[in-house]
Protein backbone atom coordinates (compact mmCIF):
# COMPACT_ATOMS: atom_id res chain seq x y z
CA UNK A 1 0.00 0.00 0.00
CA UNK A 2 1.37 3.38 -0.99
CA UNK A 3 0.46 6.91 0.02
CA UNK A 4 -1.28 9.01 -2.69
CA UNK A 5 1.08 11.95 -2.17
CA UNK A 6 4.05 9.80 -1.22
CA UNK A 7 4.20 11.13 2.37
CA UNK A 8 4.27 8.72 5.29
CA UNK A 9 4.45 9.56 8.99
CA UNK A 10 6.09 7.12 11.41
CA UNK A 11 4.77 7.87 14.89
CA UNK A 12 5.31 6.54 18.42
CA UNK A 13 8.95 5.76 17.64
CA UNK A 14 12.43 6.46 18.99
CA UNK A 15 15.03 8.09 16.71
CA UNK A 16 18.78 7.48 17.35
CA UNK A 17 20.84 10.66 17.79
CA UNK A 18 24.53 11.29 17.11
CA UNK A 19 25.37 11.21 20.82
CA UNK A 20 23.82 7.75 21.20
CA UNK A 21 20.61 8.93 22.84
CA UNK A 22 17.08 8.16 21.64
CA UNK A 23 14.61 10.92 20.81
CA UNK A 24 10.86 10.32 20.77
CA UNK A 25 9.65 12.13 17.68
CA UNK A 26 7.63 11.48 14.56
CA UNK A 27 9.50 10.98 11.29
CA UNK A 28 8.11 11.95 7.88
CA UNK A 29 9.36 10.47 4.62
CA UNK A 30 8.56 10.85 0.92
CA UNK A 31 8.49 7.28 -0.35
CA UNK A 32 8.42 8.39 -3.99
CA UNK A 33 11.73 10.21 -3.68
CA UNK A 34 13.16 7.92 -1.01
CA UNK A 35 14.07 10.79 1.32
CA UNK A 36 13.37 12.03 4.86
CA UNK A 37 11.49 15.34 4.80
CA UNK A 38 11.23 18.22 7.25
CA UNK A 39 7.82 17.80 8.85
CA UNK A 40 7.40 21.48 9.77
CA UNK A 41 8.43 22.77 6.36
CA UNK A 42 6.26 20.22 4.56
CA UNK A 43 3.20 21.07 6.67
CA UNK A 44 3.49 24.83 7.11
CA UNK A 45 5.24 25.86 3.89
CA UNK A 46 4.14 23.27 1.35
CA UNK A 47 0.73 22.73 3.01
CA UNK A 48 0.99 18.96 2.81
CA UNK A 49 0.39 16.26 5.35
CA UNK A 50 1.01 12.50 5.23
CA UNK A 51 -1.74 10.36 3.79
CA UNK A 52 -0.52 7.40 5.86
CA UNK A 53 0.53 7.14 9.49
CA UNK A 54 2.31 4.07 10.84
CA UNK A 55 2.43 3.46 14.60
CA UNK A 56 5.71 1.74 15.51
CA UNK A 57 4.65 0.92 19.05
CA UNK A 58 7.57 2.64 20.78
CA UNK A 59 10.25 0.79 18.78
CA UNK A 60 13.50 2.30 17.49
CA UNK A 61 13.42 3.57 13.92
CA UNK A 62 16.95 3.60 12.48
CA UNK A 63 18.24 4.30 8.97
CA UNK A 64 19.75 1.38 7.09
CA UNK A 65 23.46 1.19 6.38
CA UNK A 66 24.81 2.04 2.93
CA UNK A 67 27.87 0.01 1.89
CA UNK A 68 29.81 1.89 -0.79
CA UNK A 69 32.71 -0.55 -1.07
CA UNK A 70 31.84 -4.22 -0.97
CA UNK A 71 33.43 -6.82 -3.23
CA UNK A 72 31.00 -9.58 -2.35
CA UNK A 73 29.47 -11.65 0.42
CA UNK A 74 28.04 -15.08 1.25
CA UNK A 75 30.47 -16.78 -1.12
CA UNK A 76 29.61 -14.53 -4.08
CA UNK A 77 32.31 -12.35 -5.64
CA UNK A 78 31.28 -9.41 -7.84
CA UNK A 79 34.59 -9.67 -9.70
CA UNK A 80 34.18 -13.32 -10.72
CA UNK A 81 32.11 -13.92 -13.86
CA UNK A 82 30.98 -17.46 -14.67
CA UNK A 83 27.96 -16.67 -16.84
CA UNK A 84 24.99 -14.28 -16.83
CA UNK A 85 22.53 -16.59 -15.07
CA UNK A 86 24.94 -17.56 -12.31
CA UNK A 87 25.90 -13.92 -11.80
CA UNK A 88 22.28 -12.73 -11.53
CA UNK A 89 21.47 -15.51 -9.07
CA UNK A 90 24.47 -14.54 -6.96
CA UNK A 91 23.43 -10.89 -6.90
CA UNK A 92 19.89 -11.77 -5.90
CA UNK A 93 21.03 -14.13 -3.15
CA UNK A 94 23.51 -11.65 -1.70
CA UNK A 95 21.11 -8.70 -1.85
CA UNK A 96 18.47 -10.63 0.06
CA UNK A 97 20.77 -12.04 2.74
CA UNK A 98 22.76 -8.91 3.49
CA UNK A 99 19.68 -7.16 4.89
CA UNK A 100 20.24 -9.15 8.11
CA UNK A 101 23.39 -7.07 8.73
CA UNK A 102 21.50 -3.76 8.59
CA UNK A 103 22.69 -2.93 5.06
CA UNK A 104 19.76 -1.68 2.97
CA UNK A 105 21.67 -0.19 0.03
CA UNK A 106 25.05 -0.94 -1.53
CA UNK A 107 27.43 -0.24 -4.36
CA UNK A 108 28.81 -3.57 -5.64
CA UNK A 109 32.54 -3.04 -6.11
CA UNK A 110 34.41 -4.55 -9.04
CA UNK A 111 38.19 -4.64 -8.84
CA UNK A 112 40.59 -4.40 -11.80
CA UNK A 113 39.59 -6.72 -14.63
CA UNK A 114 40.79 -7.55 -18.12
CA UNK A 115 39.11 -4.71 -20.00
CA UNK A 116 36.71 -6.90 -22.04
CA UNK A 117 35.18 -8.28 -18.82
CA UNK A 118 33.76 -4.91 -17.82
CA UNK A 119 31.30 -4.98 -20.73
CA UNK A 120 29.97 -8.32 -19.45
CA UNK A 121 29.83 -7.52 -15.75
CA UNK A 122 28.65 -3.96 -15.55
CA UNK A 123 25.27 -4.24 -17.33
CA UNK A 124 24.41 -6.97 -14.81
CA UNK A 125 25.06 -4.59 -11.91
CA UNK A 126 22.57 -1.90 -12.84
CA UNK A 127 20.36 -0.51 -10.05
CA UNK A 128 18.17 -3.26 -8.66
CA UNK A 129 15.90 -3.97 -5.70
CA UNK A 130 13.06 -6.20 -4.58
CA UNK A 131 10.73 -6.03 -1.55
CA UNK A 132 12.92 -8.55 0.32
CA UNK A 133 16.39 -7.28 -0.67
CA UNK A 134 18.82 -4.47 -0.22
CA UNK A 135 18.95 -1.97 -3.07
CA UNK A 136 21.84 -2.05 -5.54
CA UNK A 137 22.45 1.63 -6.31
CA UNK A 138 24.73 0.98 -9.27
CA UNK A 139 28.35 -0.01 -8.97
CA UNK A 140 31.76 1.12 -7.82
CA UNK A 141 34.71 0.37 -10.08
CA UNK A 142 38.07 0.17 -8.30
CA UNK A 143 40.53 0.18 -11.18
CA UNK A 144 42.03 -0.27 -13.70
CA UNK A 145 43.35 3.33 -13.63
CA UNK A 146 45.61 2.73 -10.62
CA UNK A 147 49.32 3.27 -9.95
CA UNK A 148 51.37 0.12 -10.44
CA UNK A 149 53.45 0.54 -7.26
CA UNK A 150 50.29 0.88 -5.12
CA UNK A 151 48.25 -1.80 -6.86
CA UNK A 152 47.77 -3.95 -3.75
CA UNK A 153 46.06 -7.18 -4.81
CA UNK A 154 45.07 -5.80 -8.25
CA UNK A 155 46.49 -7.65 -11.25
CA UNK A 156 49.40 -5.66 -12.83
CA UNK A 157 48.75 -6.78 -16.44
CA UNK A 158 45.28 -5.22 -16.35
CA UNK A 159 46.26 -1.75 -15.06
CA UNK A 160 45.82 1.07 -17.59
CA UNK A 161 46.59 4.73 -18.16
CA UNK A 162 43.98 7.19 -19.39
CA UNK A 163 45.90 8.70 -22.28
CA UNK A 164 42.68 9.98 -23.85
CA UNK A 165 41.23 11.39 -20.65
CA UNK A 166 37.56 10.68 -20.07
CA UNK A 167 37.38 8.88 -23.42
CA UNK A 168 39.64 6.17 -21.97
CA UNK A 169 37.14 5.66 -19.16
CA UNK A 170 34.29 5.42 -21.65
CA UNK A 171 36.17 2.92 -23.77
CA UNK A 172 36.92 0.65 -20.81
CA UNK A 173 33.64 0.83 -18.89
CA UNK A 174 31.35 1.53 -21.82
CA UNK A 175 29.97 4.99 -22.47
CA UNK A 176 26.44 3.68 -21.95
CA UNK A 177 27.33 2.71 -18.37
CA UNK A 178 28.43 6.18 -17.25
CA UNK A 179 25.80 8.31 -15.54
CA UNK A 180 25.19 11.73 -17.06
CA UNK A 181 23.04 13.30 -14.37
CA UNK A 182 23.78 14.35 -10.81
CA UNK A 183 20.31 13.25 -9.72
CA UNK A 184 20.53 9.62 -8.61
CA UNK A 185 16.75 9.30 -9.00
CA UNK A 186 16.99 8.66 -12.72
CA UNK A 187 13.87 8.01 -14.82
CA UNK A 188 13.02 4.44 -15.68
CA UNK A 189 15.05 2.88 -18.48
CA UNK A 190 17.97 5.12 -17.54
CA UNK A 191 19.45 2.75 -14.97
CA UNK A 192 23.05 3.32 -15.92
CA UNK A 193 25.54 1.60 -13.67
CA UNK A 194 28.61 3.61 -12.59
CA UNK A 195 28.16 5.67 -9.43
CA UNK A 196 31.73 5.70 -8.10
CA UNK A 197 35.22 5.33 -9.54
CA UNK A 198 38.46 4.79 -7.60
CA UNK A 199 41.46 6.03 -9.59
CA UNK A 200 44.97 7.43 -9.06
CA UNK A 201 45.05 11.11 -10.12
CA UNK A 202 48.76 11.02 -11.02
CA UNK A 203 48.21 8.33 -13.67
CA UNK A 204 48.40 10.02 -17.11
CA UNK A 205 45.02 11.36 -18.20
CA UNK A 206 43.16 10.61 -14.98
CA UNK A 207 43.23 14.12 -13.50
CA UNK A 208 41.49 15.59 -16.55
CA UNK A 209 38.79 12.92 -16.33
CA UNK A 210 38.07 13.73 -12.67
CA UNK A 211 36.41 17.05 -13.52
CA UNK A 212 34.29 15.69 -16.36
CA UNK A 213 33.07 12.58 -14.56
CA UNK A 214 32.44 14.46 -11.31
CA UNK A 215 30.32 17.02 -13.14
CA UNK A 216 28.31 14.15 -14.56
CA UNK A 217 27.37 13.01 -11.06
CA UNK A 218 29.94 10.23 -10.54
CA UNK A 219 31.76 10.13 -7.19
CA UNK A 220 35.48 10.22 -7.91
CA UNK A 221 37.67 8.68 -5.23
CA UNK A 222 41.45 8.84 -4.79
CA UNK A 223 42.98 5.43 -4.23
CA UNK A 224 45.85 3.06 -5.04
CA UNK A 225 47.88 6.19 -5.64
CA UNK A 226 51.31 7.75 -5.07
CA UNK A 227 49.92 11.29 -5.25
CA UNK A 228 51.87 14.04 -3.50
CA UNK A 229 50.08 16.65 -1.41
CA UNK A 230 49.94 19.01 -4.39
CA UNK A 231 48.51 16.35 -6.71
CA UNK A 232 45.99 15.12 -4.13
CA UNK A 233 44.86 18.69 -3.47
CA UNK A 234 44.48 19.30 -7.21
CA UNK A 235 42.41 16.11 -7.49
CA UNK A 236 39.98 17.41 -4.88
CA UNK A 237 39.74 20.70 -6.75
CA UNK A 238 39.01 18.67 -9.88
CA UNK A 239 36.09 16.96 -8.20
CA UNK A 240 37.39 14.11 -6.01
CA UNK A 241 35.04 13.69 -3.05
CA UNK A 242 36.40 10.57 -1.39
CA UNK A 243 39.57 8.68 -0.43
CA UNK A 244 39.48 4.90 -0.85
CA UNK A 245 40.67 2.91 2.22
CA UNK A 246 42.77 5.63 3.86
CA UNK A 247 46.39 4.71 4.74
CA UNK A 248 46.30 1.60 2.55
CA UNK A 249 47.76 1.58 -0.98
CA UNK A 250 49.07 5.15 -0.70
CA UNK A 251 52.20 6.94 0.61
CA UNK A 252 52.45 6.97 4.37
CA UNK A 253 52.15 10.26 6.24
CA UNK A 254 55.32 12.39 6.19
CA UNK A 255 55.56 15.73 7.93
CA UNK A 256 57.03 17.51 4.88
CA UNK A 257 54.66 16.02 2.34
CA UNK A 258 51.68 14.32 4.02
CA UNK A 259 50.36 13.20 0.63
CA UNK A 260 46.77 11.94 0.41
CA UNK A 261 46.47 11.42 4.16
CA UNK A 262 47.27 15.11 4.62
CA UNK A 263 44.00 16.12 2.98
CA UNK A 264 42.28 15.40 6.28
CA UNK A 265 44.24 18.23 7.89
CA UNK A 266 43.66 20.82 5.17
CA UNK A 267 42.14 24.08 6.34
CA UNK A 268 38.60 24.59 5.04
CA UNK A 269 39.61 28.18 4.28
CA UNK A 270 42.83 27.27 2.51
CA UNK A 271 43.00 28.28 -1.13
CA UNK A 272 46.40 27.30 -2.48
CA UNK A 273 46.97 27.68 -6.22
CA UNK A 274 47.62 24.26 -7.70
CA UNK A 275 51.03 25.25 -9.06
CA UNK A 276 52.33 26.70 -5.76
CA UNK A 277 53.10 24.16 -3.00
CA UNK A 278 52.53 25.50 0.50
CA UNK A 279 56.24 25.15 1.29
CA UNK A 280 57.05 27.66 -1.46
CA UNK A 281 55.18 30.57 0.12
CA UNK A 282 57.57 33.56 -0.11
CA UNK A 283 59.13 34.51 3.21
CA UNK A 284 62.12 36.46 4.52
CA UNK A 285 64.31 35.62 7.54
CA UNK A 286 64.99 38.71 9.66
CA UNK A 287 66.63 39.18 13.08
CA UNK A 288 64.41 38.98 16.12
CA UNK A 289 63.35 42.42 17.35
CA UNK A 290 62.74 43.39 20.98
CA UNK A 291 59.09 43.98 20.22
CA UNK A 292 57.55 41.15 18.16
CA UNK A 293 54.16 41.74 16.67
CA UNK A 294 51.71 39.10 15.54
CA UNK A 295 53.15 38.98 12.04
CA UNK A 296 56.42 37.30 13.06
CA UNK A 297 57.03 33.62 13.71
CA UNK A 298 60.05 32.26 15.59
CA UNK A 299 62.34 29.74 13.86
CA UNK A 300 64.33 26.76 15.18
CA UNK A 301 67.49 27.94 13.42
CA UNK A 302 69.84 30.78 14.50
CA UNK A 303 71.24 33.85 12.79
CA UNK A 304 74.94 34.53 12.44
CA UNK A 305 74.73 36.85 15.46
CA UNK A 306 73.51 34.00 17.58
CA UNK A 307 70.05 35.48 17.99
CA UNK A 308 67.13 33.28 16.92
CA UNK A 309 65.56 34.57 13.71
CA UNK A 310 61.92 34.98 12.93
CA UNK A 311 60.07 34.40 9.70
CA UNK A 312 57.90 37.21 8.48
CA UNK A 313 55.55 36.75 5.56
CA UNK A 314 55.73 39.78 3.32
CA UNK A 315 54.37 41.17 0.14
CA UNK A 316 51.87 39.44 -2.11
CA UNK A 317 49.62 36.74 -0.70
CA UNK A 318 49.23 35.02 -4.05
CA UNK A 319 50.85 31.87 -2.65
CA UNK A 320 48.60 31.53 0.39
CA UNK A 321 45.12 32.91 0.88
CA UNK A 322 43.32 32.66 4.18
CA UNK A 323 40.83 35.44 3.58
CA UNK A 324 37.73 35.35 5.71
CA UNK A 325 34.90 33.75 3.80
CA UNK A 326 37.16 32.17 1.17
CA UNK A 327 35.79 28.68 1.83
CA UNK A 328 36.98 27.20 -1.43
CA UNK A 329 38.46 23.89 -0.31
CA UNK A 330 36.22 21.09 0.89
CA UNK A 331 37.98 18.14 2.46
CA UNK A 332 37.01 14.78 0.99
CA UNK A 333 35.29 11.95 2.82
CA UNK A 334 37.47 8.93 3.51
CA UNK A 335 36.86 5.23 3.89
CA UNK A 336 38.95 3.45 6.52
CA UNK A 337 39.34 -0.25 7.33
CA UNK A 338 38.94 -0.69 11.08
CA UNK A 339 39.76 -4.38 11.50
CA UNK A 340 42.86 -3.81 13.63
CA UNK A 341 45.10 -5.26 10.91
CA UNK A 342 44.96 -2.90 7.93
CA UNK A 343 45.03 0.15 10.23
CA UNK A 344 46.35 0.41 13.77
CA UNK A 345 43.69 1.74 16.18
CA UNK A 346 45.87 4.79 16.87
CA UNK A 347 45.86 5.65 13.16
CA UNK A 348 42.08 5.37 13.10
CA UNK A 349 41.81 7.72 16.07
CA UNK A 350 44.14 10.28 14.46
CA UNK A 351 42.14 10.28 11.23
CA UNK A 352 38.83 10.58 13.04
CA UNK A 353 40.11 13.37 15.27
CA UNK A 354 41.29 15.31 12.21
CA UNK A 355 38.09 14.94 10.19
CA UNK A 356 35.26 13.20 12.08
CA UNK A 357 32.52 14.26 9.69
CA UNK A 358 34.31 12.67 6.75
CA UNK A 359 34.77 9.18 8.21
CA UNK A 360 33.21 6.18 6.45
CA UNK A 361 33.80 2.77 8.02
CA UNK A 362 34.78 -0.13 5.78
CA UNK A 363 34.29 -3.66 7.03
CA UNK A 364 36.97 -6.12 6.00
CA UNK A 365 37.23 -9.88 5.83
CA UNK A 366 39.76 -9.98 8.63
CA UNK A 367 37.10 -8.77 11.07
CA UNK A 368 35.71 -12.28 11.09
CA UNK A 369 38.88 -13.46 12.83
CA UNK A 370 39.59 -10.42 14.98
CA UNK A 371 36.14 -10.11 16.48
CA UNK A 372 34.89 -13.65 16.04
CA UNK A 373 32.00 -12.45 13.89
CA UNK A 374 29.90 -14.51 11.57
CA UNK A 375 31.37 -14.14 8.06
CA UNK A 376 28.82 -11.99 6.30
CA UNK A 377 29.84 -8.96 4.25
CA UNK A 378 33.47 -8.40 3.31
CA UNK A 379 35.51 -5.59 1.81
CA UNK A 380 38.11 -7.78 0.14
CA UNK A 381 37.40 -10.05 -2.79
CA UNK A 382 38.75 -13.15 -1.10
CA UNK A 383 35.50 -13.92 0.66
CA UNK A 384 35.34 -17.40 -0.88
CA UNK A 385 38.24 -18.48 1.30
CA UNK A 386 37.26 -16.47 4.38
CA UNK A 387 35.89 -19.41 6.28
CA UNK A 388 36.41 -19.08 10.08
CA UNK A 389 37.48 -22.72 10.08
CA UNK A 390 39.96 -22.30 7.22
CA UNK A 391 43.39 -23.53 8.21
CA UNK A 392 46.66 -21.74 7.66
CA UNK A 393 48.30 -22.37 4.30
CA UNK A 394 47.94 -21.59 0.61
CA UNK A 395 44.46 -21.31 -0.93
CA UNK A 396 43.11 -20.63 -4.43
CA UNK A 397 41.63 -17.23 -5.26
CA UNK A 398 40.99 -15.76 -8.74
CA UNK A 399 42.81 -15.06 -12.01
CA UNK A 400 45.20 -17.89 -11.21
CA UNK A 401 46.33 -16.20 -7.99
CA UNK A 402 46.52 -17.74 -4.55
CA UNK A 403 46.38 -16.38 -1.02
CA UNK A 404 48.35 -17.41 2.02
CA UNK A 405 46.56 -17.49 5.38
CA UNK A 406 48.70 -16.89 8.45
CA UNK A 407 46.63 -16.62 11.58
CA UNK A 408 44.41 -13.56 11.25
CA UNK A 409 46.09 -12.31 8.06
CA UNK A 410 45.73 -13.13 4.38
CA UNK A 411 48.52 -12.32 1.91
CA UNK A 412 48.79 -12.48 -1.85
CA UNK A 413 51.12 -15.42 -2.41
CA UNK A 414 54.75 -14.40 -2.85
CA UNK A 415 54.18 -10.88 -1.47
CA UNK A 416 53.57 -9.07 1.81
CA UNK A 417 50.39 -7.54 0.34
CA UNK A 418 47.39 -7.89 2.66
CA UNK A 419 44.11 -8.91 1.08
CA UNK A 420 41.83 -5.90 0.88
CA UNK A 421 44.72 -3.43 0.92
Amino acid sequence: MTSPNGLICFTNCLLPQEDGSLLQRDLWIDERKGIIVDAKETFYVHKKRPERTIDLGGNILSPGLIDIQINGAYGFDFSVYEGDDEYRQGIQMMAEKIVETGVTSLLPTVITQERSIYRRLLPLLQPFSSPQSATLLGWHVEGPFLHLSKRGAHAPPFLLTADRGVTSFEQVYGEENLVEKKDWLLPEKENVGIRMVTAAPEVPGVMDAFSTLSNRGIIMSIGHSTATTAVATAAVKHGARLITHLFNAMPQFHHRDPSIVGLLGASPGLNTPEHVPLADVPCEIIPLKPEVDGSTISSDSATSSGSPPVVERKGSRSGLQLDKGAMTFERPFYGIIVDGIHCHPNSVRLAYAAHPNGCILITDGKAVYVFGLKPVAYHCSAMKILDPNLGDGVHEWRDGKRFVKEGEKLYLEGTDTLAGR
